[in-house]
C-alpha cells in the first residue's frame, strides 16, 4: 500500500491522524530507493500509522496542514539528494531539471529544504510535537560543516532548522526505537544514530573543537573533521560533542548495521514501485524510470573515495542481502503489471562489492589506519566475485526475466585483482549484463590527483580496458566503456587536465563527455581539502581551483563549451 498523503486516505484507513508525518523534498515514489519511503514502511511494519507530505507548498500552510498534527513526531528530509546539490550546479547556477519532481521542472524543492520545512511546520503548528531530521542532507550536515554555496562553515543543521532530534545514516533501527520512546514518554537521548542539543557537555563524550574555532581556523576544522570521520564505525565510535553557541551538539555512536535477515526484511516490505496517484496527476517523475525495476543488492562501500560521502552515510563495511531475498524480489517484480522483462540494474554504491566481506572487520570494525582498496587492495578483503556471478545467473534463470543489466558503476581495480573469479565475472558481464556501455569511474589519469581522490592508478584501468574489449571480441559483442572524469578536484591544475586529455585520446582512444566539475559536498575529505587548501594526511599545501572561470576552464579542456549540454 501507499502511505496516505491526503485526509481522504486517512479516513479510508480509519485513522483520525497519523502517529508520524514524514515531510520530504522529493515527490512520493513508493520504493526502497527512496529513503523516506523506507522509513515510512519500516514504521508502518512496526505498528505505527504514518502519513507523508511530499514537496509541500512553502508559500502557505495548505499542504503541510492537510494531515493535521502527528501524535508522536514529524520526520523531515530534504530528499534523496542534498537540496543544494539538487538545486545548484558546481558553478552555482540554478538547475532547471529535477528528476524527483513531477514534470521534471525544478520548481518544488527549496534551497536548504530541511531548514525551510522545519520553519514551515513551526509556523503552522505552535508548540508542536518533536521535529526529527533525517536523510542525506541531515546526515552529512550534522556537525559544523563547510558549505560550498555560501563559502562558509555552517553550524549543525540541527541548530539552523531548530529541530529536536536528528537521525543520521541508515536510520531504520533508530527511528523505530525513537518512536517507541516517544510513545512511552521515555527520554530518547541515548539512542544510537541520534543527535540532539544539550545545555551541558555530557561526561562520556569526545569533545570536538567548538564551532567558532573551526569556522575561523582551517587547521582546527581539519582536526575536527578527522575526529568526526574516525568515529563513524558502530563497533568503535565514541559519542561526540561540539559546542555550537552556548549549547552542545551531541552525536551518539552510529546505529548498529542491519545485516542478514534484518537487512532482507527491510527490502522485503511491500513497496508499490510507483508514484503516488496524488502526485502522478502532476506529471511523470524521471527517477522512477530507472529505479522502478532495479534491485539493490547491498549497502556500504569499501572504496572511501575522498569526494564521496557514502562511507559517512552508509558505512565503510559492505552488508549484502541474501541471494534468496534478491531472487524473491525479482520474482515479485515479474508480477508487476508494468514489468516488460528487463531488470535495469542489479547493484549498489559499487555493483561488484556484493558478497565480498572483510575477514577482519567482524565485531572489530574497520581499520582506522588504512583504506581497504588504496593504495592497494587489502588481502583481508577476501576478494572473490563468485557470489555475484551466482546471483546474476539465478536472476537470469527466473521465468519472465529476459534481460538483467548492471548499470551501477563497478570498481575495475577489484575485477583485475580478483585472480579467482575476476575474469569470469567480466565475461559474465560482457555476455549478459552490459546494456551497450559499461560505466567505469576513471576520474583522472595523473597519479598525484588520483591519490588525493583516493583512487587507484591507471594501470588497473588499462588492464581492465584491454580485457573488456578482448572479451567482447571473443563473445561477438560490440560494447563500449563510458568513463567518468572529474575536473577541478583539489590538487588538479589545468596542466593536469591537459595531461588527462592526452591520456584519454592516446590510451582510451576517445575523449569522454562524462566530465563533472568537482562539487564540495559536506562531510568528505575532498571538501576538507577544498576548504583548507591542504592535503589532510600530510599537511602540505595543495593547489585548489576556486574561481568559477577556472573550474569551467578545467572542464572545457575535455568538453569544449559548445558540447556542454543544458542542465
Amino acid at each position: 500500500m501507499f502511505l496516505p498523503t491526503t485526509a481522504e486516505e486517512l479516513k479510508k484507513l480509519g485513522w483520525d491522524r497519523p502517529d508520524v508525518i514524514l515531510v520530504t523534498g522529493d515527490s512520493y515514489i513508493d520504493s526502497y530507493f527512496i529513503g523516506v519511503s523506507v522509513i515510512g514502511k519500516v514504521l508502518l511494519h512496526a505498528g505505527y500509522s504514518v502519513g507523508i507530505i511530499a514537496q509541500p507548498d512553502i508559500s502557505s500552510g495548505s499542504d503541510i496542514m492537510r494531515l493535521g498534527e502527528p501524535r508522536l513526531f514529524w520526520g523531515v528530509t530534504g530528499g534523496s539528494v542534498d537540496s543544494m546539490v539538487a538545486n545548484r550546479t558546481a558553478i552555482g547556477k540554478k538547475r532547471r531539471r529535477d528528476d524527483y519532481t513531477p514534470g521534471g521542472i525544478n520548481n518544488r524543492r527549496p534551497d536548504r529544504a530541511s531548514v525551510v520545512y522545519c520553519n514551515l511546520i513551526r509556523k503552522c503548528f505552535k508548540d508542536t510535537r518533536p521535529i526529527v531530521l533525517g536523510g542525506i542532507e541531515a546526515s552529512l550536515r550534522r556537525i559544523a560543516h563547510y558549505d560550498f554555496w555560501s563559502d562558509s562553515v555552517r553550524r549543525s543543521i540541527l541548530f539552523d532548522a531548530r529541530a529536536d532530534y536528528l537521525l543520521y545514516g541508515m536510520a531504520e533501527r533508530s527511528v523505530v526505537e525513537l518512536a517507541g520512546c516517544l510513545r512511552a514518554g521515555r527520554d530518547p537521548r541515548r539512542i544510537r544514530g541520534l543527535c540532539y542539543i544539550s545545555k551541558e557537555l555530557p561526561a562520556d563524550c569526545l569533545e570536538l573543537a567548538p564551532f567558532e574555532a573551526v569556522a575561523r581556523d582551517a587547521d582546527a576544522f581539519a582536526d575536527m573533521f578527522h575526529k568526526f570521520y574516525r568515529n563513524n564505525d558502530p563497533a568503535t565510535a565514541a559519542p561526540l560533542a561540539q559546542k555550537q553557541d552556548t549549547r552542545w551538539l551531541v552525536q551518539n555512536p552510529p546505529a548498529l548495521y542491519l545485516q542478514g535477515k534484518d537487512l532482507d526484511a527491510v527490502y522485503g516490505l511491500d513497496y508499490e514501485r510507483d508514484l503516488h496517484p496524488y502526485y502522478s496527476r502532476q506529471g511523470k517523475v524521471k527517477a522512477l524510470e530507472t529505479i522502478r525495476f532495479s534491485i539493490t543488492t547491498h549497502r556500504g562501500c569499501y572504496g572511501e573515495c575522498s569526494y564521496c560521502a557514502i562511507g559517512v552515510h552508509q558505512g565503510r563495511a559492505v552488508r549484502s542481502r541474501s541471494r534468496d531475498s534478491i531472487v524473491a524480489e525479482a520474482q515479485r517484480m515479474v508480477r508487476h503489471p508494468e514489468f516488460k522483462g528487463t531488470i535495469y540494474d542489479v547493484g549498489g554504491p559499487t555493483a561488484n562489492m556484493y558478497g565480498i566481506e572483510c575477514r577482519k572487520m567482524g565485531g572489530n570494525g574497520c581499520c582506522g589506519d588504512k583504506r581497504c582498496l588504496t593504495p592497494e587492495i587489502c588481502p583481508s578483503l577476501g576478494l572473490d566475485h563468485g557470489a555475484q556471478i551466482a546471483l546474476l545467473e539465478a536472476l537470469r534463470a527466473i521465468k519472465g526475466v529476459r534481460r538483467v543489466f548492471v548499470a551501477s558503476g563497478i570498481r575495475h581495480d577489484m575485477v583485475t585483482a580478483d585472480r579467482r573469479n575476476g575474469d569470469a565475472y567480466l565475461r559474465e558481464m560482457v555476455r549478459y549484463h552490459v546494456s551497450g556501455q559499461m560505466k567505469v569511474a576513471a576520474e583522472h589519469s595523473e597519479l598525484h590527483v588520483l591519490q588525493k581522490m583516493g583512487r587507484p592508478d591507471c594501470g588497473s584501468l588499462l588492464r581492465f580496458r584491454t580485457r573488456f574489449f578482448a572479451l567482447n571480441r571473443e563473445e561477438g559483442r560490440e560494447q563500449f566503456l563510458t568513463y567518468y572524469l572529474i575536473a577541478a578536484h583539489p590538487g588538479c591544475t589545468e596542466k593536469d587536465m591537459k595531461a588527462l586529455r592526452s591520456f584519454a585520446t592516446q590510451k582510451l582512444k576517445l575523449l569522454p563527455e562524462q566530465v563533472q566539475v568537482f562539487t564540495p559536498t559536506p562531510s568528505t575529505y575532498s571538501t576538507l581539502m577544498y576548504r583548507t587548501e591542504k592535503d589532510p594526511f600530510t599537511g602540505k599545501s595543495i593547489f585548489v581551483e576556486k574561481s568559477v572561470k577556472g573550474r569551467e576552464r578545467q572542464k572545457s579542456v575535455i568538453v569544449p563549451e559548445k558540447k556542454k549540454r543544458s542542465l
